[in-house]
């Protein structure tokens, strides 16, 4: 509908609820007259009388009282739509979808959103755990979580945390059988547990240092998984070596439960 025609039919909406011309004239801060012409040329390209026009009142025709009750309910409610969007604005409400790596979710994100989400009752929150580089358009996240280096120089990235340091942990019935590295070439002669990378399906290496210098060393060993939480657990059960964030180890370092090794 032309952008003329929308403007005619809310001037004779005005008209027509008010049964005045000059109170409506008054409410859309135009002249009398203006309105009048208005009015009329709606009724010259409809070919219909809107509207009963005397010296003392004006009144819908058959035809105008059908308009008024018709369009006029549609115009409200598209008032009302936009009185609620507006609530929107001191109000923020919908659905936040986020990426994120299990260690973020548990130990950045999951704190946060403990204290947001209660302040917040119309905010919804996704997230998917996955360690892969997801294409966050492509997949209509709003936001990803990852490693600082594994961001791609065209993405705008802000810290959310500090720098995450990380542990080569074992079991002590692991090390019954066998004695603790004493340098990273010793990780050799060790069950190291591997932990595969999704998106380009090799395995991560271990990133150490030695006299200030970084390792990168890639480890073997009987198991593999993509997820760090089954990396701890398996080293939990004296399966072999694991390299793990040390804030997830720290409370089985401090019961005893896991030893760490080669530390700087």
């Amino acid at each position: 509908m032309p952008r003329q025609n929308v403007n005619d039919l809310l001037a004779f909406l005005a008209v027509a609820r008010d049964r005045s011309f000059t109170k409506a004239a008054a409410k859309l801060g135009v002249s009398q007259s203006a309105l009048s012409h208005t009015v009329r040329g709606l009724e010259s390209r409809l070919g219909l009388r809107l509207l009963t026009r005397t010296t003392r009142s004006v009144s819908p025709t058959e035809a105008g009282e059908r308009l008024l009750q018709t369009v006029g309910h549609r115009f409200e409610e598209i008032d009302a739509e936009l009185e609620a969007l507006s609530v929107l604005r001191d109000k923020p409400a919908g659905t936040i979808r986020i990426t994120a790596g299990e260690h973020a979710v548990n130990s950045v994100l999951w704190p946060a959103l403990t204290k947001f989400l209660p302040r917040y009752p119309d905010i919804k929150v996704e997230i998917t755990i996955d360690h892969a580089l997801t294409d966050i358009v492509a997949q209509r996240y709003d936001a990803g979580v990852r490693f600082g280096e594994q961001v791609a120089k065209d993405m705008i990235a802000v810290r959310i945390g500090p720098d995450m340091r990380m542990a080569v942990v074992g079991a002590p019935s692991y090390f019954a059988k066998r004695p603790p590295p004493k340098k990273p070439q010793d990780l050799t002669d060790h069950n190291c547990i591997n932990l595969r990378l999704p998106t380009y399906g090799g395995l991560y290496a271990w990133e150490l240092e030695k006299g200030g210098r970084e390792l990168k060393v890639r480890v073997e060993g009987q198991l593999v998984f993509n997820n760090p939480t089954q990396i701890l657990n398996a080293a939990l059960a004296g399966m072999g070596l694991a390299y793990v964030p040390q804030d997830s180890a720290q409370p089985h370092l401090d019961e005893g439960l896991l030893t760490r090794v080669l530390e700087d």
